[in-house]
């Protein structure tokens, strides 16, 4: 249902319980950023919870990062995320299962607040089952998919509202754009704030590097290439060759490479030999390590470029898709958009270099990737714009801000907290 006021008469409830019955929350989301962000909201409602005298039970499709925070997870959509229309056809069948995973969960355990996070497709269709189902459960979207930036089909922003009782956004742009469409929303801030509140770069540079074994005065590239089984394809080999192409000019630089997901390990280290490249690849609890003991990230378009921004490591921002989905995006549903990385899309500003698609080339991100390394003016701009970027994004106690918003649906209050 789309709320066209900024008043709380007409959200739905769920049904009241009593006050000794622990509240009921159902977190649906996918891909490794909404598992991580996922885990943040997860730690404000658990912190929120406790305040308020109130016993919280979280069940969850998402990853392992919530189910190591506590939630009960029903399926790990991780394995079957990907982005593109093509890309998407060989996971299509274990996410139909996904799916059925959660609704039949759901029917065996109603919830009493779902959240859902990004992951448009799967989440509207989360959404309507819902609607029809249990249409007294509110239902709040955290993080909503960044149609203020783009929107390929005719009807996507309609669908996200016509399922949102409440959208929590995380961006000062996505809650203007889901304002202005007539949502009813709070803008709470980014979550990653929360997690770098007491972050001091030049500190934590030191010690990452005595923990990861490397130099005080070594020249160090951390690569982040790959989320999605599809990344490992279009963006590794890419990526891997511009950082031959630096090796070749710094003979004596090393790179690291952190997991996304344990899965990739064999597969990284293999390309980290074929392409005879110095460094090793890091465990994924160490991927903030690698970040801060670096020099110059290279990085695939994502929430990893948010973490390194806010680490105030300089970085270089790639992406590439399947050649035909990207042909159809372009060409057929006239896809295009200023920028694809969150650190430019917070004040619409180019503050990391971008080269996607047909313009993510090995030599332009290489020449990228030295001009930076070589020049600590270009280092020192990009980070003095980080700070910038920074401010823009809210103040800490996000997640908690977001918790008690989703408590309040959940029992009823409903809260009109805007900011």
């Amino acid at each position: 249902m789309q709320h066209n006021d900024n008043t709380d008469t007409n959200i739905p409830v769920a049904v009241r319980r009593a006050p000794a019955s622990p509240v009921r929350v159902f977190i649906h989301t996918g891909e490794v950023s909404g598992d991580l962000q996922g885990a943040l909201l997860m730690e404000g409602l658990k912190r929120q919870a406790a305040q308020q005298g109130i016993e919280v039970e979280i069940s969850a499709m998402g990853g392992d990062r919530m189910a190591a925070a506590g939630a009960k997870l029903i399926g790990n959509t991780v394995p079957v995320s990907s982005i593109g229309i093509f890309e998407a056809l060989p996971h299509a069948w274990a996410a139909i299962k996904m799916q059925r995973q959660a609704k039949q969960h759901l029917l065996e355990s109603p919830p009493d607040v779902v959240v859902l996070i990004d992951y448009m497709g799967p989440n509207v269709a989360i959404g309507q089952f819902i609607r029809r189902q249990f249409p007294a459960v509110p239902i709040t979207y955290f993080i909503a998919p960044q149609l203020w930036v783009w929107a390929m089909m005719p009807g996507d922003t309609e669908k996200i509202l016509s399922i949102s009782d409440r959208v929590l956004a995380i961006f000062p742009g996505e809650a203007r754009y889901y304002r202005e469409k007539g949502g009813q929303v709070s803008w709470v801030g980014h979550p990653l704030l929360d997690k770098f509140a007491d972050y001091h770069p030049a500190s934590e540079k030191q010690q990452a590097r005595q923990q990861l074994g490397v130099g005080g005065s070594d020249c160090v590239v951390t690569l982040l290439p790959a989320s999605r089984p599809q990344e490992l394809t279009y963006v590794l080999p890419i990526m891997l060759t511009a950082a031959q192409q630096i090796q070749t000019q710094i003979p004596q630089i090393k790179f690291l490479i952190p997991l996304a997901r344990e899965a990739f390990r064999s597969r990284l280290e293999a390309a980290l030999k074929e392409y005879g490249l110095k460094g090793q690849v890091v465990a994924q609890q160490e991927q903030a390590l690698a970040i801060a003991a670096a020099d110059l990230a290279i990085a695939k378009s994502g929430t990893a470029n948010l973490e390194i921004a806010l680490m105030e490591v300089p970085q270089v921002v790639m992406y590439r898709l399947n050649r035909l989905t990207a042909w159809v995006a372009e060409f057929v549903l006239k896809f295009s958009v200023t920028y694809v990385s969150p650190v430019n899309l917070v004040n619409m500003e180019p503050i990391v270099p971008e080269f996607v698609q047909w313009d993510a080339k090995p030599d332009t991100i290489s020449q990228m990737a030295l001009n930076l390394l070589n020049n600590p003016d270009q280092r020192q701009k990009m980070v003095e714009g980080y700070r910038t970027m920074r401010k823009h994004l809210g103040s800490v106690g996000v997640c908690d801000r977001a918790a008690n918003e989703i408590l309040a649906l959940a029992t009823g209050k409903a809260a009109c907290a805007k900011r």
